[in-house]
Formats: structure tokens, sequence, C-alpha cells
């Protein structure tokens, strides 16, 4: 495995490259950067330089609800010090016969402390009850931004929700990705998409990754300035950032962003892991509603011959989003990119990988909801192990789905087409 250094030009000149590719100064960055896609991605991540790169990290891909929900569990189990969770939806879910709640409490009892944030808007439909019963219990749980029209008379915008899903125990193991504490997940694979449509008794396919070492502690400071953000007071003492030991070979930059931010950091990192790959691209979305400019990337990187493929839903909560991208296939197949749509499921990851050694695993979706409103966490690994995981678990989806050809767009009826105009409407909200 090569060694993961950057080579000293590298560094010197990649912020510079960068800058002038934005603005279309240099056509063929590649002829400047390292041969070895490992390096190159490396010292791309480096010139961003907004958040540490963080060596030494172990990471494992949780494909669904059904892997992700026990690996939660059972660390949460294990927990000696504190549980850390923030999450858009929050919801007694349950693995076996334990509900989380019973867990949580447990823990409390335990002497173990236990913080909590969920987004109002997210989390509407959960009891109140839930949240007054882990209070009691001893837990310590804020509200992101709540459903308060008054609010919004103090510059408070109701449309800006906490988007992230991440778990922090003991401040050595951290989860994040698309899978939220939500009844949904715990539908199994076999239960498909029912023939009435009605996704909260659909499978859906998800995607969250477990960290260990000491990139969990970047996880931990982003839960703890949403804390601050919200002023969510004192938390009770506990060893939120214990000494981390190097735990495997992944580098792992973890990048949160939120409205208002002047440079949307996950998406510039994959715009530029876009422009410089050589071989292969391969995202899936669960609301593919992508910009001007994610579509150009990719446009620009199919003609030049990467292969680039992307995985969408055809069953979604929010149909609309299917019908906004779909509208907007034409040029990406039109360049080569490759579309699939995935059938018997509600696709919901939000993946990339590329060139076998950079891949993104978080709660942003390509489209603008996540640059313009949501707070998101998104993690960006850089090594092939868990590149290697990403790709094989896409590959899968890819046998579930079925493919998009541009003559079958091109006939598509008059009533798909009125419907994709419609959500395009709204597709600025989405």
């Amino acid at each position: 495995m090569p060694r993961l250094l950057p080579r000293r030009r590298d560094v010197l000149t990649l912020t510079a490259m960068a800058a002038l590719q934005a603005c279309a100064s240099v056509p063929n960055i590649n002829a400047y950067l390292d041969p070895d896609p490992l390096q190159r991605h490396f010292a791309l991540q480096h010139a961003l330089a907004d958040g540490p790169l963080v060596f030494g990290n172990q990471t494992r891909l949780l494909t669904d609800g059904g892997q992700a929900l026990p690996a939660m569990f059972q660390a949460m189990q294990q927990a000696q010090d504190h549980v850390n969770l923030e999450y858009f939806i929050f919801e007694d879910v349950a693995v076996g016969s334990q509900h989380l709640s019973d867990l949580l409490i447990d823990k409390l009892n335990s002497g173990v402390t236990v913080n909590v944030i969920y987004d109002a808007y997210g989390s509407h439909g959960t009891p109140a009850a839930l949240f007054d019963t882990l209070r009691h219990a001893g837990a310590s749980v804020i509200e992101f931004n709540p459903i308060n029209p008054v609010a919004a008379l103090t510059g408070h915008s109701i449309n800006d929700r906490d988007h992230r899903k991440i778990m922090v125990i003991d401040g050595r193991i951290g989860f994040v990705g698309g899978i939220n504490l939500s009844r949904t997940y715990e539908n199994p694979p076999s239960a498909g998409v029912p023939a009435d449509g009605n996704t909260q008794h659909a499978y859906w396919r998800d995607t969250a990754v477990e960290i260990q070492g000491p990139a969990v502690a970047e996880l931990q400071r982003l839960f703890f300035d949403t804390w601050k953000q919200q002023k969510g007071g004192p938390v009770p003492a506990a060893e939120y950032f214990p000494a981390l030991s190097r735990q495997g070979v992944q580098t792992i930059r973890i990048i949160g962003s939120a409205p208002g931010d002047q440079q949307p950091l996950y998406y510039i990192s994959l715009e530029e892991a876009i422009r410089v790959a050589e071989r292969r691209i391969w995202l899936s979305s669960g609301y593919f509603v992508p910009p001007h400019q994610e579509r150009e990337d990719m446009t620009k990187a199919a003609r030049r011959g990467v292969d680039l493929r992307v995985v969408v839903p055809s069953h979604s909560d929010i149909e609309s989003a299917v019908y906004a991208g779909r509208a907007a296939y034409g040029d990406l197949l039109e360049s080569g990119v490759q579309i699939f749509e995935m059938q018997n499921a509600v696709l919901h990851s939000k993946l990339a990988v590329v060139d076998g050694v950079w891949t993104a695993i978080g709660s942003s979706n390509l489209d603008r909801r996540s640059v313009v409103f949501n707070n998101e966490v998104d993690a960006i690994i850089l090594g092939a192990d868990t590149a290697a995981q990403v790709e094989a678990l896409l590959q899968r989806d890819m046998a579930a789905s079925k493919s998009v050809t541009l003559p079958a767009w091109q006939r598509r009826s008059f009533d798909e087409r009125l419907d994709e105009m419609k959500a395009r409407l709204w597709e600025y909200w989405m």
C-alpha cells in the first residue's frame, strides 16, 4: 500500500491549482498532480485546509438498518462514560425486544451520561413523552430550531434544519451516515415497497459507517458545536475527549456544514474529487436533484472517459424529488453517465467513491437543500479499504436497480414530463 503522505510539490502547488481550475484556467489539472490516485486525492484534501485530516482510523460499513441498528445498540450497551446522539429523526427504535428509550434509561441508571439533540421538524411525529421520559431519567435533551413562527421574526429561519446523524460512544466509537433513529429502518429487505407506495412500511436501503480512532474526536467536537449554537447549556461532566490511539490505516476528514457557510466544504471536496478523477466515480443519493455545477462536473468527467455511475431512487417519501431528479437526466445520459433507479426499496443512502481511494459517507444529498438549509455531516475517507466496501455495496445496489437509457428517457410519457415540470418549480426547497 502506498505511503499516505503528500509529496512536497503537490502541497506547495495544489491550492493554486484548484483555484485556477475553478475558473477554468487549468483544463488538464491531472497533468500537474501525482499519478498515484491515493496521493492525488490526499493532496486535494490537504489543499482544502479547513478541518484536520486525521490519520489512523478503522471503519466498518453498515449497509442498512438491519446492520446499523444492532451495531449502534451494542455500542450503547457497552458504554461506560457517555452516549451523545444528534439526529434529524429521533424515534424509539427497537432491536429485538429492546427499545432505545429502555436502553438509554438503563445506561443513565448505571451512571452513564446521555446527551441528545433532535431536530424539531424531522422528529415532529415523535411523541413529546419520549423526550420527557428521557429528561426525567437524567438525560440532557435539546430540540434543534423549535417550530415556532414567532422565532422567524427574530431572525430564526424555520427552514434551517439539523439533518445530521451522529452517535458518539465514550468518545471512542462514532457512527455517521444517512441512517436516522427511525422505525422505518426496522423494516426488513423482504418488505420491498408496498403496492400502495407507503414508504413507512417499505425497506429503506441506507448506509452508515462506524469509526474507531482519532477521527471520532471530530464528530464529538461537531456535536458540541451544535449544542453550543442551540444554547443547550452546561452538559454533565464526562470524559468526552479521551486520548485516542491509532486503530487502522484510513485517513478521515469530518465535514460539518451549516446554512450560511461561505464555502460549502463538502461540495467543494466532492467537486474537486470529480474533476481530477481518472478511472471511476460511483455515486448514490437519496434525493438526487443536483445543482447546475454538480451536473456540469459530472458530464465533463463522463465525456473524458471516466466510468461515472449514479444510483438513485425510483420510490421516495418525497415523490416530487424523484421527478425533479428525472428532469435532469438528459444531459447526464447524453454525456455517458450511467443512471440506475433502485427497485423494491426506498434508497436513502448518500455515498460517493472515486478512483477506488476517495470515499464520502454522510448525510448530504446531491440537492440544494443540503447546501442552503441543512446542517449536514459527512466523512471523507481516504483509503482503499473503505472504498472497496462502498464499491461492493454500490455494485449490489446497481444489480437491484433498473438501468435508465437515453432512448427510454426520451420516450417518457407526457404525464411524466408534466410531473417533472411541476417538481422543478419546487426544486430549490427540496
